[in-house]
């Protein structure tokens, strides 16, 4: 496969220099770039399509990088480093490899709906960084996938991705426009005879995450960093419930709120099975 080379800012580093941080264009070019070993590889592992690698030809390369040039049917760019550092967004020079890979859909239709059924949304966030630890805490407890609704930050920013640590191609991520279309598709969903309840979280919620049956299949809802769910999400919930807390503390960040829950999801669904 050719190479094209990049020695000089032109049009096309350019072009990739705004997937770092032209969310608009990135949704444009339906692509974002990936960084770090772990992304790369379970990029690949989970099958995204990856339209481009970017390394350095300068440098002897490892296995690894070796492994995936050859094993990827991708465009190859050669970078000079000094380039591929500023794509790499690292403190301690360039990275090995970049990937430019293709944004997934966003149909909720990706995100499968079981008897066991764990979805996340999370209304309306303002830190990609956020969605990227979600993501990350949603893979580690068998989560079934996320949705990000309303005007958010960008899942695909590389700040979201760099949190998920790789998760992101593991987890299906989704985002909508707004909570109308997570529930029609949810509705859909209930008629074919699975029974999701929406369950909000608020510390002034009904009960207590312990005290609740998280067993069930359960549509989980985490608020905006600053200002909780909306009016409509929580109309919309059939249950509220809330993490007692301690000391001087008002509240948790959104994902270790998030986290907590989905590991008290996770213990109750192994103790459940445990004594089926």
């Amino acid at each position: 496969m050719a190479v094209q080379r990049i020695t000089t800012r032109n049009a096309r580093f350019q072009q990739l220099q705004t997937l770092l941080n032209n969310r608009t264009k990135r949704g444009r070019a339906k692509e974002f770039l990936v960084q770090g070993v772990r992304p790369i590889t379970m990029a690949v592992e989970h099958g995204w399509t990856i339209r481009s690698l970017l390394y350095d030809a300068s440098r002897p390369l490892s296995r690894w990088a070796e492994d995936l040039l050859r094993g990827v049917g991708a465009e190859r760019v050669a970078m000079a480093p000094q380039l591929l550092g500023e794509l790499s967004e690292k403190a301690d020079g360039a990275a090995e490899v970049l990937a430019v890979v293709e944004m997934a859909p966003d149909s909720l239709s990706r995100i499968k709906v079981r008897d066991d059924f764990l979805g996340l949304v999370f209304d309306r966030p303002t830190q990609p960084g956020n969605i990227g630890s979600i993501v990350r805490s949603a893979d580690a407890f068998g989560a079934s996938g996320l949705i990000v609704t309303g005007h958010a930050a960008d899942p695909y920013d590389p700040k979201s991705v760099r949190a998920s640590t790789g998760s992101f191609f593991a987890v299906p991520v989704v985002r909508s426009q707004s909570h109308h279309e997570v529930m029609e598709w949810l509705e859909k969903e209930r008629a074919q005879g699975r029974p999701v309840a929406v369950v909000g979280t608020d510390e002034d919620g009904d009960a207590e995450v312990s005290e609740f049956d998280l067993t069930q299949p359960v549509l989980l809802l985490i608020g905006n960093e600053t200002a909780g769910l909306s009016t409509a999400w929580r109309e919309l919930c059939d249950h509220v419930i809330s993490i007692p807390m301690t000391g001087s503390a008002s509240s948790l960040n959104a994902s270790n709120a998030a986290s907590v829950i989905l590991y008290e999801a996770r213990r109750q669904r192994l103790a459940k099975q445990r004594t089926a």
